[in-house]
């Protein structure tokens, strides 16, 4: 399903394809400077890749953490980097004013875990007829799931694509339940597991977001090891600087290393 995506590479090659990039845009050098390095291991590891980014970040414990460039700023960049390295594209989608914003900038919307119950947004994602990339709630079943996925099929769109993000475990932490992977599977379409934002540490009492990026290791390759058919994973070259979510990123000089062990186990199934 996955090979209709414009500019994806590598898909007879039946190994796990990868969404990765930067939590949010942070400026156009460091952002094509990131897509262009996971480009290349992936180029070198016949590994399908979409570049992710977030335009802006809505959910925020804070008032003053970091939202954004400014909205089409940032869709500019994402764009750009697409049509200039010649990589599918996603990012995250809030509102039906956002879908507005940015179906004309990448290949994927991806509706946020905190939002995958919300009609209006699903509906309004799956009538443009892009790829959908839902992620699961943190309160929800894996069988739920269907519901959401019966919602956009009513737009007609079967570009779908479903995410697991780990499950709440108490108020500070997460916990993935990796049945979700077959139980999802059985849905007939991509199942993905996002490595890092299962590692977050949310609620944390100064509003900003932990991680525990150490496990995202056993966590990958456990979703591997489960059949997942595609991996999400944020990176950066320094997570401590960057903007959002650098508590549970994976630091990009690690990311080469960790998909060499990730296809080893791959191609073991």
């Amino acid at each position: 399903m996955i090979d209709k995506l414009k500019n994806l590479k590598f898909t007879e090659e039946n190994n796990f394809f990868l969404i990765a990039g930067p939590c949010a845009i942070e400026d156009k050098d460091i952002s094509f400077d990131i897509a262009k390095q996971i480009k290349n291991i992936c180029e070198k590891l016949r590994i399908p890749f979409i570049f992710k980014g977030s335009f802006k970040k809505a959910n925020r414990s804070r008032i003053d953490s970091y939202t954004g460039l400014g909205d089409e700023i940032a869709l500019k960049i994402i764009k750009s980097i697409g049509e200039e390295l010649k990589i599918p594209t996603i990012t995250d989608v809030h509102s039906i004013e956002d879908v507005e914003k940015a179906k004309n900038y990448v290949d994927i919307l991806q509706i946020p875990a905190f939002l995958c119950r919300q009609t209006d947004l699903i509906i309004a994602a799956g009538k443009t007829e892009k790829f959908i990339n839902i992620k699961k709630g943190q309160f929800l079943s894996p069988n739920q799931m269907q519901h959401i996925v019966d919602k956009i099929k009513s737009t007609n769109n079967k570009n779908i694509m479903l995410t697991e993000r780990g499950s709440m475990f108490g108020y500070k932490d997460l916990i993935v339940d990796f049945r979700s992977i077959p139980l999802m599977k059985k849905l007939n379409f991509p199942v993905i597991l996002d490595v890092t934002h299962s590692l977050q540490q949310p609620n944390q009492d100064i509003g900003i977001t932990g991680g525990n990026p150490e496990m995202i290791e056993t966590i990958a390759k456990a979703g591997v090891a489960t059949g997942v058919d595609g991996l999400f994973i944020e990176t950066h070259p320094d997570p401590f600087q960057a903007k959002s979510d650098g508590a549970n990123m994976l630091k990009l000089d690690y990311l080469e290393n960790l998909l060499v062990k990730l296809l080893k186990i791959r191609k073991a199934l």
